[in-house]
């Protein structure tokens, strides 16, 4: 090789690492600007929170003012409900409890599955049954989402056995 050949080759090699830097940097600064729309709302009180699901739903189920209103004082209910939950887990973990018994987890899942019971009823009965049925494939696909999170977003096939 001749001087010119190895130093375009080495020149090459710069402008390839260079490309490298940038792309690795630029995804990192995305990473860690897309922190999660939850973590934008842990800062919003109860209230805060509830109105902008309320206009969320209100956009995609086209709401009359009446079920806005009543939507809108249950979704403040939970908010409220879920910021002292969190509160307390956040001082229960400050304390150093950091596992819970199969009973803690068993009244905390039976206490959640009666909550999604009783909000289900609550729907059903201010909605009409076109945006019900809107609000249940929005509430599958936000637990759908919610599950893929928890198993670490896996793709393909199960494992076979037989």
């Amino acid at each position: 090789m001749s001087k010119k050949q190895i130093h375009k080759t080495i020149q090459m090699k710069k402008l390839v690492m260079a490309i490298l830097v940038m792309a690795a940097i630029s995804v990192t600064a995305q990473d860690h600007n897309m922190k999660g729309k939850r973590g934008d709302m842990k800062d919003l009180t109860p209230e805060q929170m509830a109105t902008l699901q309320t206009k969320k739903m209100t956009l995609a189920l086209d709401l009359n003012e009446s079920q806005q209103s009543k939507i809108k004082s249950i979704l403040t209910a939970d908010a409220k409900t879920r910021k002292s939950k969190m509160e307390a887990y956040k001082a229960r973990k400050e304390e150093g409890k950091k596992e819970m018994t199969a009973e803690e987890k068993y009244d905390l899942q039976n206490e959640r599955l009666d909550h999604q019971i009783a909000r289900k009823k609550e729907m059903k009965s201010i909605l009409t049954p076109e945006q019900f049925e809107k609000y249940e494939k929005m509430s599958h696909r936000r637990g759908m989402q919610g599950h893929k999170k928890r198993e670490g977003g896996r793709k393909g096939k199960r494992s076979e056995k037989k």
